[in-house]
């Protein structure tokens, strides 16, 4: 089954691109969740459509994506939430969370689907956050979860 990809697929490809799927994980999975549409014969005009929408969104070039992981190593972020006495959280810090919590620090707007966390945030102290700026470039963001 010809698709073509609207939204980053971890292992298949990113928007814009024409993926040759099995009919199965195409039609009951990558279809519905709206990660990609079925390829037809006018399919140029799409893709450059989502092309255009990928490059609006996406870090300009390498320079750009260096300046972006300067700004976010310099930057200091804290988040607080609810924790028990031996500091687990009530629930977990989530890639969205991370990405609210930069912009209020005066950091740069991120895509939280580019913001990668190692396993999830449930406990108080300090805590690596990997953000794909680019695909030479990986910055690594330091969060520090306090108790409220």
């Amino acid at each position: 089954m010809k698709l073509v990809l609207t939204q980053e697929v971890p292992g298949l490809g990113s928007p814009g691109d024409i993926v040759e799927v099995a009919d199965g994980y195409g039609r009951n999975y990558l279809v519905p969740q709206q990660f990609a549409i079925v390829a037809t014969r006018g399919i140029e005009r799409q893709v450059e459509q989502i092309k255009r929408a990928r490059s609006a969104r996406e870090v300009r070039d390498l320079g750009h994506a260096q300046e972006i992981a300067a700004q976010l190593k310099a930057l200091s972020v804290t988040l607080t939430s609810r924790a028990g006495k031996e500091g687990r959280l009530f629930g977990s810090i989530t890639a969205g969370d991370v990405t609210d919590a930069v912009a209020k620090a005066g950091g740069p707007a991120l895509d939280k689907r580019k913001v990668q966390l190692t396993s999830p945030i449930k406990a108080v102290g300090q805590h690596t956050v990997a953000v794909y700026l680019h695909p030479e470039v990986t910055a690594q963001l330091t969060v520090k979860v306090a108790a409220a």
